[in-house]
């Protein structure tokens, strides 16, 4: 009882702040949803709950600056922006008043901690240092294609293969599902050095780490997407529910993370000089940062930063790109010469600027599809936006990413289309710095753009190009449903609803793994 009067009464309290907040800033807020005092825009927000993507870009159309205001009883105010204007301003050049904010880091700190994804500032700045340096190190990428050639020739092809061989007698596979479990097993490999398996199928289940990782992200992204921040902060104060559930769960993760930093470090004291002089060193992320000195805490917090941000982003944007070219056959033709011609193999796991068609398709599914729908920042303190929208401090400013890659204003009448035109006509060699094939990164900002661009976006691409190459050489996808216009879930990462359930054709003749990774090793 004396719990729901502490609730009551803050609830109430809330309103009376609100309703003084309203009154002062006025009813109108031009484009946006339609408001009213105290409760906001939450009627219409409860109205489109099951299509906020959709009505967000609408109203984002609609509006003559590509920003809207969104005011409604129990979250902050929010300013969403599809401008490239504005979103260069919040990502570069007012970086400073635009951090991730309290409420963010709030939502992912029981998790990540100060790893770099959740940190602000100095921490940040020191973070994104280190792991830059460790990102251009030449040994962090060869173990990155060593590890995606060896788990592609072990499981990836032999579980298509499988299903390829069964047909329409139960070959049916969900390639969301296979995906998410390659891209988990690659990003353990890279940042532990361990091998979860989870694409092995002589496990039964799932490794028990991989389903702590799952089990913590969902719970997180319904921490966001929860309408009053308050109740699940109530419940993790009592233990109860989703969120008991979620400290077991980091518990789990964390613990493991630790035993492999107490492991690493006991193998490397065990080594003789000679042995570390012969190339006897590790180039996991996780050794790389053991080796530098730094504290065993900072360590698992970066570790498990880098595999939330790449243990399904690849594996969402593949799994759009194949739905895509099921749609769009003449495009899987185009890609598919580019791979099998004469040099496709040694371009499999090159740079950006290699495979132009594989890359204008990788694109413009990301531009469709992102693998993060938006993202916020929350206002230090208040602002004026490019496009004249005022920004109080402690909004949340949020540029949204999928509405974007549908804006006419920013792709012209087509945008809602499917086309590799808009980037193999552009020039291609002198993009600028951070653009992703030549266009700007703040009118596509997949992969955040200034001083917080993505340290992980080449190898992004090298990942995606090699397993799209090695897929689409050797198998033929069809959907199970080939009527079926899936719909897109943006949770942490986003995700296909229902997942992409297809069957699998050989199509024969095609070269071995061993022989691609040899040619792709002479092109680097």
């Amino acid at each position: 009882m004396i719990c729901f009067y502490m609730l009551w009464l803050a609830a109430c309290c809330l309103l009376l702040l609100y309703s003084v907040r309203f009154s002062w800033s006025g009813c109108s807020h031009g484009s946006g949803p339609r408001s009213y005092p105290v409760i906001g825009c939450l009627v219409a927000f409860y109205q489109n709950r099951w299509r906020l993507l959709d009505w967000y870009t609408e109203l984002l159309a609609a509006s003559p600056t590509q920003t809207i205001v969104v005011d409604r009883l129990g979250a902050r105010r929010t300013v969403v922006t599809a401008n490239p204007a504005n979103v260069e301003h919040i990502l570069k050049s007012n970086f400073g008043n635009y951090p991730k904010g309290k409420p963010f880091t709030d939502i992912l700190g029981d998790l990540l901690g100060t790893g770099i994804f959740n940190v602000d500032g100095e921490l940040w700045y020191a973070q994104r240092k280190l792991v830059s340096h460790e990102f251009s190190a030449r040994a962090l990428r060869d173990l990155e294609f060593a590890v995606l050639e060896d788990e592609a020739r072990e499981r990836l092809v032999p579980a298509l293969s499988l299903a390829a061989v069964r047909g329409d007698a139960g070959g049916v596979v969900d390639m969301q599902d296979l995906l998410r479990r390659f891209s988990f097993d690659v990003i353990c490999r890279v940042s532990l050095g361990v091998d979860p398996g989870c694409l092995d199928p002589a496990l039964p289940e799932a490794p028990r780490l991989a389903v702590a990782f799952d089990a913590a992200a969902g719970i997180i992204a319904r921490r966001g997407a929860a309408p009053v921040a308050a109740v699940w902060k109530a419940k993790r104060a009592l233990d109860v529910g989703s969120e008991r559930r979620l400290r077991e769960e980091i518990r789990v993760i964390h613990e493991a993370v630790m035993d492999l930093i107490h492991i690493r470090k006991k193998e490397r004291g065990l080594q003789q000089p000679q042995e570390v002089n012969a190339g006897g060193r590790r180039s996991d992320l996780l050794s790389r940062m053991i080796e530098c000195g730094y504290p065993d805490e900072a360590i698992r917090d970066m570790v498990i930063s880098f595999i939330m941000a790449g243990r399904d982003t690849t594996s969402s944007a593949l799994t759009w790109f194949f739905w895509l070219l099921t749609r769009h056959r003449d495009v899987e033709r185009e890609v598919l010469r580019e791979i099998t011609g004469g040099t496709g193999a040694s371009h499999a796991a090159g740079g950006q600027g290699k495979m132009r068609v594989l890359h204008a398709a990788l694109c413009e599914t990301m531009r469709l599809y992102p693998p993060v729908a938006w993202d916020s920042k929350h206002a230090a303190a208040g602002d004026v936006l490019p496009d004249g929208t005022r920004v109080e401090r402690g909004d949340r400013v949020t540029y949204f990413q999928y509405g974007m890659g549908r804006m006419e204003s920013i792709w012209g009448a087509d945008a809602a289309d499917f086309s590799l035109q808009r980037w193999l006509s552009l020039p291609e060699d002198n993009a600028p710095p951070a653009a992703v094939a030549g266009v700007s990164p703040f009118k596509y900002p997949v992969f955040q753009a200034g001083p917080r661009t993505c340290l992980g976006k080449e190898m992004a691409f090298v990942q995606m190009k090699f397993v799209a190459s090695t897929v689409l050489r050797r198998f033929e996808l069809v959907p199970v449903d080939e009527g079926r216009v899936p719909v897109f879930l943006p949770l942490m990462t986003a995700h296909m609803a229902g997942g992409l359930n297809v069957t699998v054709r050989s199509r024969g003749g095609e070269p071995t793994i061993a022989t691609a990774a040899a040619s792709s090793g002479n092109s680097n």
